[in-house]
């Protein structure tokens, strides 16, 4: 019921008088006595992977969950609307599902309740539960956070091989393509897509810039690039999914992607079967994951709700959902999950679309973290401000 409206969700603070304080809120949180409703606002696309999981947790806990609302939103729009509940003193919105982006921005606003460590001991121990890249993304949320699906993501080219005979095998490459061929490369504005943030991150490994993880001082060849290429791109979608339906359509011949948006737009039929993908020369994975995040201003019996569904999602048997149809490929951030555990439509989506090359790319390419939050809000301005604004 969620493949056709979930790409629609993928466009996109200091402490509040009156509300409680929150040092140990996530500490002192009771089970309920009666079931609550529960409102979860998914600003990743996140429902795709974890919806079914979700339900499952309502079916099993009965005594505790009376009902759940499943809302979508534009990642950039949603930690403003936090912050305004917070300040009025009435936050209705209970979980966040959300990418680095608004991970990232309700740390620098102060939005989100401390989750880790757990001293209630409802949460597993998350180090020896994730998988190594997983339990690295988990330090990102500087434990306001938990890390609920991850994968290595990309950057990857994706191009339709009709139109692009020779197929580019570096960033120099890439760069000298699109000016053969403009208005042909597109990539979507990296504030609010997947493969946008990781391309923009990406760059700097790709071409050997001072510091990938300081994009002030340090990215210098990456700002230059991004410039140069912005004179032979027409636009930047707001989201990846209008992306994917250019790349679909025709309208263009090549963009940048991840696994799971390679894999999931040919499984829903919006890119043709035979579109492909290629890695650059010298490239690394950014990582990307999904993160659990609770609003502070949220009960302290829905808060013990919540951490409880956050330990049942985080069960091998409810990550196996998360392979979906190839969205966040392969999407288990926990150890010991493997696809024949998956559904069989899961299964058989990637037995079919999924890429025999993806195994070793993973095996035999660096796989590093994003910027940390603050670092990437600070890009995410530098490339609005000084990329899709320049006049070409």
């Amino acid at each position: 019921m969620h493949k056709i409206t979930r790409r629609q969700a993928l466009g996109g603070m200091a402490g509040i008088a009156v509300l409680p304080a929150f040092g140990a809120f996530a500490q002192s949180a009771k089970l309920p006595t009666s079931p609550v409703a529960l409102n979860i606002v998914d600003v990743a696309g996140n429902l795709a992977l974890t919806q079914k999981a979700i339900e499952n947790y309502k079916q099993a806990k009965p005594e505790l969950v009376s009902s759940i609302t499943f809302t979508k939103a534009p990642a950039p729009e949603l930690p403003g609307k936090i912050k305004a509940q917070q300040d009025a003193g009435r936050i209705d919105i209970d979980m966040v599902l959300t990418g680095t982006d608004a991970l990232s921005a309700g740390l620098e606003m102060g939005l989100w309740v401390k989750l880790v460590p757990d001293s209630t001991g409802t949460l597993p121990k998350l180090e020896d539960v994730y998988l190594e890249p997983a339990a690295r993304m988990q330090s990102l949320a500087q434990d306001h956070g938990v890390v609920v699906t991850y994968y290595p993501s990309g950057p990857l080219l994706e191009y339709m091989p009709d139109n692009v005979k020779s197929v580019p095998g570096s960033a120099e490459d890439l760069l000298a393509w699109a000016k053969e061929n403009p208005n042909r490369f597109l990539y979507a504005r990296p504030a609010n897509s997947g493969p946008g943030r990781t391309f923009l991150m990406g760059l700097p490994y790709l071409l050997g810039d001072a510091d990938p993880k300081d994009p002030v001082k340090g990215w210098d060849k990456t700002w230059a690039y991004l410039k140069e290429l912005h004179k032979y791109i027409e636009y930047y979608p707001t989201g990846t999914g209008a992306l994917m339906k250019e790349l679909g359509e025709g309208t263009r011949d090549m963009t940048v992607t991840t696994t799971g948006w390679d894999i999931n737009p040919r499984v829903l039929g919006v890119v043709p079967k035979e579109a492909k993908v290629a890695p650059l020369k010298g490239f690394h994975w950014v990582a990307d994951a999904h993160y659990m995040c609770v609003p502070k201003g949220v009960s302290d019996e829905k808060l013990a709700v919540l951490m409880d569904l956050m330990a049942f999602l985080l069960t091998p048997q409810q990550q196996a959902y998360t392979y979906d149809e190839g969205y966040f490929y392969p999407g288990p951030a926990v150890k010991g999950v493997t696809l024949d555990m998956a559904p069989q439509e899961s299964q058989d989506a990637i037995a079919e679309f999924g890429r025999e090359e993806y195994a070793k790319l993973i095996e035999d390419n660096p796989i590093e973290l994003p910027l940390e939050p603050s670092a990437m809000v600070t890009a995410f301005r530098i490339w609005d401000e000084q990329v899709a604004a320049t006049p070409k």
